[in-house]
């Protein structure tokens, strides 16, 4: 009689499932990089605009906000704009800001659908960490591009997104694209 696990020499019992590592995310699962408190100087997103692109992953640069790929995406492509202005509301941005704000979200789908060629975005801000902000006092839109079936059962059932592009080739790949758009 067989059966459907086979003893591992020592190590215990095949299961019979895959398992993706992904060990990459445990300093996001730690809260490595996370804001101290509410000043610029603890800060990771006014840390990343004194790095150079590559290195800050970012995207683009404008006279009020940025453009920079997500650490830890959703999905291939996930982006957030952000003003310079290490402020926590979307409320606390003057209107100049807020209109090079909507123009580097506009730019930024553009430049994902030219790319990546997406069936849909998900696009919002948490204000505030009850609201799910992970970094609550530097105020950060998100820009997810979605595809048809992109929720499947990794994510759903294994807890875990499984992204087929490294963040630097994303990167290059977006910033590129980013001044036809």
């Amino acid at each position: 009689m067989t059966t459907e696990y086979e003893e591992q020499d020592g190590v215990g019992v095949h299961d019979a499932l895959q398992r993706l590592w992904t060990p990459h995310r445990l300093s996001y699962v730690r809260g490595e990089g996370k804001a101290d408190g509410d000043e610029p100087a603890g800060c990771p997103f006014c840390r990343v605009i004194g790095l150079d692109d590559p290195d800050g992953l970012l995207l683009a640069r404008g006279e009020r906000v940025f453009a920079v790929l997500n650490l830890y995406p959703y999905n291939p492509g996930h982006l957030m704009v952000l003003p310079y202005r290490h402020v926590p509301d979307y409320t606390d941005l003057d209107p100049a800001e807020v209109a090079e704000f909507a123009e580097f979200t506009q730019r930024a789908m553009r430049v994902i659908r030219a790319v990546a060629q997406p069936h849909g975005f998900n696009i919002g801000m948490n204000q505030g960490v009850v609201a799910g902000a992970g970094i609550a006092a530097h105020l950060h839109q998100h820009v997810v591009p979605r595809w048809g079936g992109d929720a499947n059962f990794m994510p759903v059932v294994g807890h875990t997104k499984v992204i087929p592009q490294l963040l630097r080739e994303t990167r290059q790949l977006l910033s590129e694209a980013w001044p036809a758009h």
